[in-house]
């Protein structure tokens, strides 16, 4: 639990995520995600384990009614593993697994305008860029542009 605070309590990698992932991220917060994972069936979040630690997240939300056969893929990486493929890996192995366990069509990622890392991760992986959703995130005070991805079975 540990490794998982150190990596999450970092304002670089908060930046490029959702609101609800807290900062300033703490043992209780480590703690709560831990609980809350445990009990999910199939599995939706998982951690990503580098060199034996607790090194990022990652996570499928399916959604529901018409969209039903659609989720969302959200991943973070602590900064000192960025730019080593670990990312790539990840969402790899996680849409491997979300298509069959959720009886996927389609797999979708949100990318903000100023995290082109993120965009090659997606890219790399064998999504595809579908849309550029002009002034659709609000993050830290600012709205920025979102570049919506997609992966299809």
């Amino acid at each position: 639990m540990e490794d998982l605070v150190h990596h999450a309590d970092d304002r670089e990698v908060w930046l490029n995520l959702r609101d609800r992932f807290p900062h300033p991220y703490t043992d209780a917060d480590a703690r709560d995600w831990i609980r809350a994972a445990a009990g999910q069936r199939p599995v939706q979040s998982f951690a990503i384990e580098v060199e034996g630690r607790a090194g990022g997240g990652i996570g499928v939300h399916p959604m529901v009614d018409v969209h039903r056969r659609t989720a969302e893929i959200g991943y973070w990486l602590g900064k000192e593993f960025w730019n080593r493929g670990i990312a790539t890996e990840a969402v790899r192995a996680t849409a491997e697994y979300a298509f069959p366990a959720f009886d996927l069509a389609r797999l979708e990622a949100l990318v903000y305008e100023w995290n082109p890392a993120s965009a090659r991760v997606l890219e790399k992986a064998g999504f595809q860029l579908e849309a550029r959703l002009r002034r659709a995130i609000t993050k830290d005070g600012r709205t920025i542009d979102a570049l919506l991805y997609s992966m299809v079975r």
